[in-house]
């Protein structure tokens, strides 16, 4: 009788083991893709991290130009200290964190 029944348990367990086994591996193969998708956008997102870290960092090269104004400038479009020269006042004036001091000190540069 116990025999029996261990034989039962024997087959229940073998069975289930090897049907969950096929899904597991499967899913590990999604896993994998999805791993492998996740860290090239990874990648994306750190290399344009650190090209606007750079522009950041360029502007701020500009006479009264600081992090703050800096930063501002970029997210306001000009990426490069060309495009902040060669801005209008009134377009300079429109970004947060610019003030009047600054857009005469940089339209001395032109």
């Amino acid at each position: 009788m116990i025999s029996k029944f261990l034989s039962k348990l024997k087959s229940i367990l073998f069975k289930s083991a090897v049907t969950t086994e096929t899904p597991l591996k499967k899913e590990k193969k999604a896993a994998k893709s999805a791993k492998s998708s996740k860290t090239k956008t990874k990648t994306k997102t750190k290399t344009k991290t650190v090209n606007s870290k750079k522009n950041i960092e360029t502007l701020t090269t500009l006479p009264g130009v600081g992090a703050k104004s800096a930063k501002a400038l970029y997210e306001a479009g000009f990426k490069t200290t060309k495009a902040v020269i060669a801005a209008d006042e009134k377009e300079l004036l429109a970004v947060s964190g610019v003030g009047i001091n600054l857009v005469k000190k940089l339209k001395k540069l032109k």
